[in-house]
């Protein structure tokens, strides 16, 4: 069970968490994950370039605000006063490393990749920390565990991976046991530590990574993600309010909206669960009576659920622009679209749709790209026109590999709207076209009210929980 930020952000929040895991540990035994609390990671690099850049007091006074969090978050969750005082020394305990760590890069005057690691720790220890003692106080069986004693990675701060074997053996060793005894592990997402002992963080996503690693090394029945959205949805709800919760999609569809711009989980980080076939819950702690959404792809869970819907969801990427090259020396040429290529390579700009022709290519990026260097290569190449503030939209499916008339139905919703580029992904389970920013409201309502306005009781989808 891996809760993010939002879902322990506040006391309340937190107690919410608390009874849903305990909910839980009356079927299974279950690990807890948990993220630093809501902007307490923001708050701790904050602290780590103000101490980088010889700003004492300014990182100080924000460590001072990590400190009152959570001490707040003890005195609204531990009735127990020794137990409170107990934690709080705790607390202060880290504190207290923090601005050492906080003189130490002040008085060297240089933040290193390591010492900025070590600063983005202290909001998973401190949030894992107080909810065991919470959970402790609630009467059960709680064992706080420092992760960085099991994930052991290599030196690659902010983005480091784990050594597998090593930490599924520490996994077996460790965590495993505690479990098969009836205690409830809380520990860390996002950090590890190298073999000598130094702190490491997994980079964007960390938790979720932490959390797929351990249920597959355990193994797991089941991962469950716990945030603050019903599951996944049909579309962006800020775009189309009665956008729905689908029950249940493939790894595939998953992985596919995550990188067309959709708030999915991000496929690299579930892909230890993808591996072992393990299904992955993305749940709502706001509303834990919603069902959320179920990643797998278990046929029978599949069949089950009634997974048919040709359409799974529609995803956005606002913030684009369309860059069409045109040169008659592609026309025959092998190796053209090599040399075109090159040219993003070697700026480093990430190319998102393309589609091309014998003599043109158009292609979209994003806007905050730096792109000066990159179009005036290209134009040494052929011409070059650019059209800003548009949008990509994809419709998502497994089933479109073989649907007839699915082109159809998507152009057709889109008979009032201008669109600049179509692109079909190589994996056929997405059509992809782009349209200007301002037709993106419209063109998306139309496409939703397409593909899921019929579809009024149906257990691959669910309307949200009102939340008041």
């Amino acid at each position: 069970m891996k809760f993010g930020g939002t879902s322990i952000g506040t006391a309340s929040a937190m107690k919410r968490a608390m009874q849903i895991v305990g909910r839980e540990k009356e079927k299974n035994i279950p690990l807890v994950v948990l993220s630093a609390c809501s902007g307490i990671t923001n708050r701790l690099i904050q602290i780590a370039e103000a101490a980088g850049d010889s700003r004492l007091d300014e990182a100080m006074r924000l460590s001072g605000e990590v400190r009152e969090h959570h001490l707040e978050l003890v005195e609204e969750l531990i009735n127990d006063a020794s137990l409170r005082q107990s934690l709080k020394e705790k607390v202060d305990a880290y504190i207290g490393e923090l601005d050492m760590l906080i003189q130490g890069v002040d008085i060297v005057g240089e933040l290193t990749a390591r010492s900025f690691d070590t600063f983005c720790s202290f909001g998973e220890l401190l949030s894992t920390t107080v909810f065991s003692d919470a959970m402790r106080e609630a009467g059960y069986d709680t064992v706080w565990k420092d992760i960085r004693e099991v994930m052991i990675t290599d030196d690659n701060f902010s983005a480091a991976r784990p050594f597998e074997d090593l930490c599924e053996k520490n996994v077996q060793n460790s965590l495993r046991p505690l479990l098969e005894q009836g205690s409830i592990v809380v520990t860390q997402g996002f950090i590890g530590s190298t073999r000598d002992g130094k702190t490491t963080t997994m980079g964007r996503g960390g938790s979720d990574y932490t959390a797929a690693l351990l249920g597959a090394w355990l193994p797991s029945d089941e991962i469950q993600i716990w945030t603050d959205v019903d599951g996944v949805m049909t579309c962006d709800p800020r775009i189309v309010p009665d956008a729905r919760s689908i029950r249940v999609m493939t790894f595939t569809e998953a992985a596919e909206l995550s990188y067309l711009g959709a708030k999915v989980l991000h496929p690299d980080t579930i892909a230890p669960a993808v591996k072992q076939n393990i299904p992955v819950y993305v749940l709502n702690s706001l509303c834990p009576e919603s069902k959320g959404t179920v990643i797998t792809n278990n046929p029978e869970t599949l069949e089950g659920m009634s997974y048919g819907g040709l359409v799974k969801s529609i995803a956005v990427k606002k913030g684009q622009c369309i860059i069409n090259f045109r040169s008659n020396r592609m026309l025959g040429r092998h190796g053209f679209m090599a040399d075109i290529f090159g040219v993003f390579a070697r700026a480093g700009v990430s190319v998102e749709m393309v589609s091309t022709s014998e003599v043109s290519v158009s292609l979209t990026v994003s806007e905050s790209a730096s792109l000066e260097q990159l179009l005036d290569d290209l134009r040494k190449m052929g011409e070059v026109e650019i059209e800003p503030d548009v949008a990509t939209i994809s419709v998502v499916g497994d089933n479109l590999r073989t649907a007839k008339g699915m082109a159809g139905r998507i152009f057709s919703a889109m008979k009032d709207v201008n669109i600049r580029m179509i692109s079909q992904g190589a994996s056929e389970i997405n059509v992809g076209f782009v349209v200007e920013g301002e037709d993106v409201f419209r063109a998306v309502q139309h496409l939703h009210h397409e593909f899921f306005s019929d579809i009024e009781s149906s257990c691959i989808f669910e309307t949200p929980v009102n939340k008041k």
